[in-house]
């Protein structure tokens, strides 16, 4: 069975302009012109005549807009362009020497939090950085699928990856397909689509089809149940994200930390890192 996924507004055709674009993001939002125009101290009137064509919004009314009215970095960029300006918003590879600050504190993050599991994925889940617990649960995963770059997804979802031994496996893969179609409901990114459908076509592991389990610890959220070494570990999965990010890249960096969701899960990662 497929999933229809709503994408973000392609730039061709009727939404190549900057007015067309801003309104179907408003629409998007559920925000009215009038609303929007009191957030951004403008007139309904102009936000109007901006997204009708009749309009050509300055570079700063372009972006007061687009914080109001929450768009991704990325697309903020698009926006600009579709308006004619240039990008205000840069888009630094990870390996740059200005970005090694940044390197550096995720990676102290990230040794702080173990011997929980966290990772650092960019906007299409290839791993960034990862600390010694999640090292642990990659144990008996394909090689092949632990060639660079490291996918989290493909790892996670793959019949040779952790698949087979993730107990509550339906509910997890639903959970990542949720996850993947909101971004691509806001985000104009064919890696990520094609990383979507790539995964989609991955075959149930054996035992697929089982639901998990949760003992005498019901859990708050759905956690990710998954065996290491005959014992069944418990995780509460939590996304954290830069707050007003100034590059593209970084906007789309994404810390994941799996929180212990049971007391003999903590046991056993404490024992472990002994």
């Amino acid at each position: 069975m497929t999933t229809a996924v709503a994408l973000a507004p392609e730039t061709t055709g009727e939404t190549t302009g900057v007015g067309a674009l801003l309104r179907t993001w408003r629409d998007r939002r559920k925000i009215s012109q009038l609303e929007l125009a009191l957030r951004a101290d403008s007139s309904a009137r102009h936000i109007s005549f901006i997204e009708t064509g009749r309009s050509r919004p300055s570079q700063e009314m372009v972006l007061r807009l687009a914080e109001h009215l929450d768009i991704p970095v990325r697309e903020r960029n698009a926006l600009l362009i579709a308006a004619g300006y240039a990008p205000a918003f840069p888009e630094t590879p990870m390996d740059d020497p200005s970005m090694a600050a940044l390197r550096s504190g995720m990676e102290r993050l990230l040794t702080g939090y173990e011997p929980f599991p966290a990772l650092v994925v960019d906007g299409t889940y290839h791993v960034q950085a990862a600390n010694r617990g999640i090292t642990m649960l990659l144990e008996g995963v394909d090689p092949d699928l632990l060639r660079p770059p490291l996918n989290a997804m493909r790892i996670t979802l793959h019949p040779g990856g952790l698949a087979p031994r993730i107990r509550n496996f339906l509910e997890w893969r639903g959970h990542l397909f949720a996850q993947m179609e909101r971004q691509l409901a806001v985000l104009r990114s064919a890696p990520l689509r094609e990383l979507y459908e790539e995964v989609r076509a991955y075959p149930l592991p054996e035992g697929g089809r089982e639901a998990a389990s949760f003992g005498d610890h019901p859990p708050f959220a759905l956690p990710m149940v998954i065996e290491h070494d005959g014992q069944v570990l418990s995780f509460i999965s939590t996304i954290a994200t830069f707050n007003t990010p100034m590059d593209v890249t970084v906007s789309e960096l994404a810390v994941e930390t799996f929180l212990p969701a049971d007391p003999e899960t903590v046991a056993y990662l404490r024992k472990q890192e002994a």
